[in-house]
């Protein structure tokens, strides 16, 4: 075999535990009524989703479409009392949160709007009022966390506050997610924070989920906080290599670190497959996104963050859309090539403590973790779709092997939906693994201990 990447993985060495870098945006489809029902809820827990953002919740009708999340879905007159709870409508956005709860998954909670497409506007204007803005946040957080109104007593930690201000700039025409200027966002992202923070000092209050990282909005957005310290920044990137988002994830560390935000946490919360927003090259992105290419680059992302300067990584999008690389739009119980990364990462993730490994060569991410289990996960992604198989060679170092260990070898390619190929026995504490990589293809190696 010429062997064109090689890995290698000590598992006497440990680098801190495996990061929820398989969270999503959007939670599993679950009616509680039994009628014209189809879930995804198993697939959810079998993948165990860590956390789900509840952005764009409310475009998906089996959810609770226009009456869910969103704050000018549960408060919809703005001009009501906002310490009266007649003045709030959560039901809908009740069953979406605890659908899941039922799949074991944590709720990242937006505060804001999901985003507008059309020409006019109705939810992403600035409130009239900030500060009253600010109260009504309050109480949706109480509902959700402290039982007010009838409410529950969830275990939602992370609270963000709004959605890509940056979207567009000032003198657009067409703002699709803060009608305002980036002054005007400012100061509500300003007061919002205060008066959460005062009220909340336990939760991580955060934001603004940035739509790109762009230094000059940043720094009127961090000059404007002043010596406020939100608990987390949230910003989003889109691209078609995984070095763009590794050079976006460096990028958004350093100016937090520059700007003093040292322990504030690095979560992009949005991301996908795209090579281009316009005419064939979205079109091309959308199929690439539901097939094998797009597994690849969600599994080698993944793979990719874990050693990177970030603390949570949001794929963009779990709810039945275009963008869902997960499950198939219409029987959203079908598994499509998307969802398998995120149920071989669960095998990390579960593990005590991830696992540094050396590589060389190009295009093959990888990732490890020891614990009950000593696993190796791997992807090969190339944005060329002419490029050919590849030969790897993974070297295990320091494998607890006390009466002997079983290799199983789970693949996902055009064949394979992360199904077992091989098995090895194994004996010593030093081995290796050969495989002949196909392109956009993943792969799982878990050794187990024999019984």
């Amino acid at each position: 075999m010429n062997v064109q990447n090689r890995i290698t993985v000590d598992f006497a060495k440990t680098c801190g535990p495996v990061k929820p870098m398989h969270s999503v945006n959007n939670g599993p489809v679950y009616k509680f009524a039994a009628d014209q029902r189809i879930t995804n809820l198993d697939a959810f827990r079998d993948a165990g989703i860590p956390y789900a953002r509840t952005h764009d919740a409310s475009f998906y009708s089996t959810y609770g479409g226009e009456h869910i999340v969103d704050v000018n879905m549960i408060f919809t007159d703005f001009d009501a009392d906002p310490t009266d709870p007649a003045s709030y409508d959560f039901q809908l956005t009740d069953e979406y949160l605890r659908v899941m709860e039922l799949a074991g998954t944590k709720c990242y909670y937006r505060l804001g709007s999901k985003i507008e497409h059309w020409s006019k506007k109705y939810n992403t204007l600035p409130p009239k009022d900030f500060h009253k803005w600010a109260v009504v946040c309050e109480h949706i957080i109480r509902h959700y966390t402290e039982g007010w109104a009838n409410g529950y007593h969830m275990d939602i930690e992370y609270w963000e506050i709004w959605n890509e201000p940056d979207l567009d700039p000032d003198d657009s025409t067409h703002k699709r997610c803060w009608g305002g200027t980036a002054k005007q966002f400012y100061e509500l992202f300003v007061i919002t924070f205060k008066h959460l923070k005062a009220c909340f000092p336990h939760l991580k209050i955060g934001g603004p989920a940035v739509s790109s990282i762009k230094p000059e909005w940043m720094k009127g957005f961090f000059e404007a906080l002043g010596d406020l310290r939100p608990d987390f920044f949230s910003w989003h990137v889109y691209g078609a290599t995984v070095e763009k988002v590794q050079q976006k994830i460096r990028q958004a560390r350093e100016l937090l670190d520059a700007y003093g935000f040292t322990e504030c946490e690095s979560i992009l919360n949005e991301w996908n497959y795209v090579k281009g927003w316009h005419d064939d090259e979205w079109i091309y992105s959308l199929k690439m996104e539901k097939g094998l290419k797009g597994a690849a680059f969600i599994a080698a992302t993944m793979l990719m963050s874990q050693y990177e300067p970030l603390d949570n990584l949001m794929f963009y999008d779990a709810r039945p859309c275009g963008m869902n690389s997960m499950f198939c739009t219409d029987f959203v119980n079908e598994k499509l090539k998307g969802y398998y990364p995120f149920w071989m990462f669960n095998k990390l993730y579960t593990q005590e403590a991830a696992v540094p490994v050396s590589t060389e060569g190009e295009c093959v991410w990888a990732a490890a973790a020891r614990g009950e289990e000593q696993n190796v996960m791997l992807s090969y992604f190339d944005d060329n779709d002419d490029a050919p198989a590849r030969e790897v060679k993974v070297e295990f170092k320091n494998v607890k092997n006390d009466k002997g260990v079983r290799l199983s070898y789970y693949c996902l390619d055009g064949e394979h939906d992360a199904t077992v190929v091989r098995e090895e026995i194994f004996t010593a504490t030093e081995f290796a693994a050969y495989l002949t990589m196909p392109l956009c293809s993943t792969w799982l190696l878990r050794v187990t201990p024999l019984e």
